[in-house]
């Protein structure tokens, strides 16, 4: 037996297929059960001379391929989400990689040019403090 939580779960496919098979039912014969299946069962038996058996297999199959409609988009969804965790490891090992190498270089640069690394340094952190004072003067203005 079809339950209402199962009906409602899939409704709109279920509903689609059944006037697919059915084309005599309207939208208004379909929506007036608000997922009760018994009466929606009734109705199309009233409705197309279907044996109550006939119809519950029915809805069972479509049921039953509307769900598996679901999990394939699950299963697409989770194959995507897979595919980006794994290039957005590629990405940060090659962001790593990257710092790394510029870590190496800039060390290097100090060992052979102590003098004008400090004056750089000294040059950077001068500019800095001006800008933030400059900043700080016209936030209280």
């Amino acid at each position: 037996m079809i339950t209402r939580q199962e009906l409602e779960g899939s409704w709109n496919s279920v509903k689609g297929k059944l006037q697919e098979r059915w084309g005599q039912l309207t939208d208004n014969d379909l929506t007036q059960f608000k997922g009760d299946a018994n009466q929606l069962i009734g109705a199309i038996q009233a409705k197309t001379g279907e044996t109550r058996r006939a119809v519950e297999d029915f809805l069972q199959s479509a049921m039953k391929n509307s769900g598996s409609a679901v999990q394939q988009a699950v299963s697409t969804a989770k194959d995507y989400a897979g595919q980006a965790k794994q290039v957005a490891g590629e990405r940060y090992e090659q962001a790593l990689e990257g710092v790394q190498v510029g870590m190496k270089e800039a060390e290097a640069m100090v060992r052979r040019s102590p003098m004008e690394s400090v004056a750089v340094a000294f040059g950077a952190g001068l500019i800095a403090g001006v800008v933030a004072g400059l900043v700080l003067k016209s936030s209280r203005a």
